[in-house]
């Protein structure tokens, strides 16, 4: 059993870890942080942990906390988690960083999407990328890990065989993802105000989302050449999930059977990945609250493209699931320890 810490308990992604925490039987949570909330008892902020933490949110001390954990998951905001996460790592706590901090290893994308200077980038160059379908080697090796974003969490895996396998025109790539509202995070804003986001739904950020680059950069490693993708995210009136749908060119047509055992090979030892059958179509409300992802797919012979659909929860297999399905591998323990429930239906 090891130690584990959990620094920004207060927001949604949080509150994710420590739910699925509580069910985990590797690790006992020693820690909760939150500079907005220090004194407060975790079931203040999060009724439904009531009984089952008995935790009481504190101000983050690295050194003080270094001592009560063995490794600490950052659920922070962006240009809030490098330096702390090297302060950790420096002392030899592992680390699982749910920011964008530790996501690239060239940090001059960082900067220039971001818009602040990285301060360490040594770090960023080490930590390795926590999609853990395409790294679980390099995962379990791993002092830091940089859990991806949920955007590219269902781009990724919805095109990661069509790109690895050398299938598509590398150039056609188009992404079209819609989240819910939980994805901005629980600062209040007048966009996810109930009055404003219910029964709506609208693109935002089009060209210009933090998480392009983070798209291009995974696909180019698996293409072994510059990928630049169209990616275009949309606000949808739920609470939690992301529905991706991805376009491409195929370089030679292939039908959907032969794609669809191509990606179940692709992804046979991935237990969080379940290909669909013919016909079949991913929809969030299967995959809310569980750490799967879900995908469909098809190969239209009239205009020479493939469409792939991917779903899943933003909060789980998007942020907390994922981290704590890395921290498994980091620690030698069962890759589903934790996170083999279901989704919550309907």
């Amino acid at each position: 059993m090891i130690r584990v810490a959990v620094v920004g308990s207060s927001g949604y992604a949080g509150g994710e870890l420590l739910r699925i925490l509580l069910g985990h039987k590797e690790v006992q949570v020693t820690a909760v942080t939150s500079e907005k909330s220090a004194g407060q008892h975790i079931a203040f902020l999060f009724p439904h942990l009531g009984r089952l933490c008995n935790l009481t949110l504190e101000k983050l001390d690295p050194t003080e906390l270094a001592n009560k954990a063995d490794l600490v998951f950052l659920a922070v905001p962006h240009k809030e988690a490098f330096t702390v996460a090297a302060k950790f790592v420096g002392v030899g706590v592992r680390v699982v960083d749910l920011s964008a901090d530790l996501r690239f290893r060239d940090t001059r994308l960082y900067e220039e999407w971001y818009e602040v200077e990285h301060e360490q980038p040594g770090l960023a160059h080490m930590a390795v990328y926590g999609l853990t379908e395409l790294y679980r080697d390099e995962i379990k090796r791993a002092r830091a890990v940089g859990n991806p974003g949920c955007y590219p969490t269902g781009a990724l895996l919805a095109l990661a065989p069509l790109v690895k396998e050398g299938l598509v025109e590398l150039d056609s790539i188009i992404v079209d993802s819609k989240s819910g509202v939980s994805g901005a995070g629980r600062t209040p804003g007048l966009t996810y105000h109930y009055p404003e986001a219910n029964e709506g739904m609208m693109a935002y950020k089009i060209g210009t989302h933090r998480h392009t680059p983070e798209i291009e950069q995974e696909l180019t490693n698996l293409a072994g050449s510059a990928v630049v993708v169209s990616f275009t995210p949309h606000l949808t009136p739920m609470n939690r999930g992301i529905l991706t749908t991805a376009y491409a060119k195929l370089k030679e047509y292939k039908g959907p059977e032969t794609l669809r055992k191509m990606y179940a090979k692709f992804y046979k030892d991935a237990f969080f990945v379940r290909v669909m059958g013919k016909g079949a179509y991913p929809n969030v409300n299967a995959v809310r609250g569980s750490n799967f992802c879900d995908i469909g797919l098809y190969s239209d012979l009239r205009t020479g493209r493939v469409v792939v659909t991917s779903a899943i929860d933003n909060l789980v297999k998007g942020a907390a699931g994922q981290a704590v399905q890395n921290m498994n591998v980091m620690c030698g323990f069962d890759e589903t320890e934790g996170l083999k429930h279901l989704g919550m239906f309907p």
